[in-house]
């Protein structure tokens, strides 16, 4: 079980600061010091959360953010990578496109989203897409810098040894930059949730963002919220997962 430094278990310490913070929430709502129409009492929020299982298809609503979020992150993945080996690894590239993929960083992604319409209609493929690039604009300049931070005494040795350009990126550049890579990619692929109701209302056909969406246009504040505390328990859970992954695939980092 995992310690913290002072020898310590990490779960009790977890366990309290999410009992405190609901404890806060209890007395702050039923209290009244916040009005129940901005902010609803755990028991209304549970209420909802019950009435949307029977009443709003929620874990088929769960599956399709889920699933979509899933694709566009597999699709950002392999697109940042090409775009960003590309810019890191040829000179000319990195002159030519680089402070237009920086550039990218600072457009309002949401206001994008009738391009992804107009380009591919209200399909499931623009809500993928559209959740792609949210996360691609940041992910492929990060990608650029992990080229940069690899180790030069690696580089020149590999010169040394008589190994091609190719040679090279294969067993020293791509290894070092996809094993700190991963952290990156697990932090940044939870921008996608961030843009889930502007996804998932192009042409409603399901989702976490769009029950949101009703639940604003219903005034009842306790589903709004109901979900969002759905979708942070789902990033909890992904993050886990990323973590998990990243600890098989590359364990010498944690040695």
């Amino acid at each position: 079980m995992k310690k913290t430094n002072d020898g310590k278990y990490v779960w009790p310490l977890q366990f309290a600061g999410w009992a405190i913070l609901l404890a806060g929430w209890y007395l702050i709502t039923n209290l009244g010091l916040i009005n129940n129409h901005v902010m609803p009492t755990p028991q209304k929020t549970w209420n909802a959360f019950m009435e949307m299982k029977s009443d709003d298809h929620l874990l088929d609503n769960i599956w399709f953010s889920v699933r979509i979020n899933i694709i566009g992150y597999l699709k950002c993945i392999i697109a940042a990578l090409l775009v960003g080996f590309a810019i890191g690894l040829s000179p000319r590239v990195r002159k030519m496109f680089s402070q237009q993929v920086n550039a990218l960083r600072f457009v309002p992604i949401t206001a994008l989203m009738g391009i992804f319409i107009a380009i591919s209609g209200l399909t499931i493929a623009t809500k993928i897409n559209f959740l792609a690039f949210g996360i691609w604009v940041y992910l492929v300049p990060v990608v650029v810098q992990r080229i940069d931070e690899v180790n030069d005494t690696h580089l020149q040795m590999m010169k040394t040894l008589g190994a091609s350009f190719w040679q090279t990126v294969r067993y020293v550049t791509w290894r070092s930059v996809i094993a700190r890579l991963s952290d990156d990619i697990r932090i940044l692929v939870g921008i996608s949730w961030t843009y889930i109701i502007v996804a998932e209302l192009a042409g409603i056909q399901g989702g976490l963002g769009s029950l949101i969406f009703l639940g604003e246009r219903q005034s009842n504040v306790g589903k709004v919220y109901a979900v969002i505390f759905i979708i942070v328990a789902i990033g909890i859970i992904q993050d886990a997962l990323f973590r998990l992954v990243d600890k098989l695939l590359f364990s010498f980092k944690y040695q």
